[in-house]
């Protein structure tokens, strides 16, 4: 079951904007992160949520998509995510915090897969820009950006034929192709 779930969580860059997301749903998303391990239990993270169209329009300009696709700018307004989970810490928080933040990201995509819904983990954006649209405090950083919605794409995990290329990329049908290593080449004892 727990592979399913992983195998389903992909890196969704599309969405139906229609679908929208309501605050309950985003807090069962935090309520996954909440409830996940932290280094020393000192649960630094903090969450800041986005689910009306004001605050979404706000953050989405800062935002950049799929490195990997050089071509595409991103989502189309129909294809906006309709939601975003900004994961933040505050500046005293652990050297152990950018982990802590991977662990609850996880867990966070692995809950929205569940509720039928899709996200994408984005790091790559102008984090001041966001702090200064959504008016964030000074003392948090943003550690990293979930783009939540119902999925409008395919995503296919495909084998890596060349070990030198891994790069996603979308065919002729608009399908999102994610090429993963197999276990031959991961585990390195075999």
């Amino acid at each position: 079951m727990i592979l399913d779930l992983i195998s389903k969580s992909r890196s969704y860059r599309r969405f139906d904007h229609n679908r929208a997301i309501s605050r309950a749903e985003l807090e069962a998303l935090i309520e996954a992160a909440r409830l996940s391990p932290s280094a020393a239990n000192l649960q630094n993270l903090r969450f800041f949520i986005s689910w009306e169209d004001s605050t979404n329009n706000a953050i989405f300009p800062h935002l950049k998509w799929a490195g990997y696709l050089k071509y595409w700018d991103g989502p189309a307004p129909a294809e906006q995510p309709s939601a975003y989970i900004l994961m933040l810490s505050p500046d005293h928080c652990s050297k152990y915090h950018l982990i802590d933040t991977g662990i609850a990201a996880q867990s966070i995509l692995l809950k929205a897969t569940e509720m039928e819904l899709g996200g994408c983990m984005i790091a790559s954006m102008d984090k001041e820009a966001i702090k200064d649209a959504l008016q964030i405090p000074e003392e948090y950083e943003i550690c990293l950006l979930i783009a939540i919605g119902k999925p409008a794409e395919t995503v296919v995990i495909d084998p890596v034929i060349d070990p030198d290329d891994i790069e996603y990329y979308r065919d002729a049908n608009d399908v999102h192709h994610v090429p993963k290593r197999g276990l031959d080449e991961l585990i390195i004892n075999i």
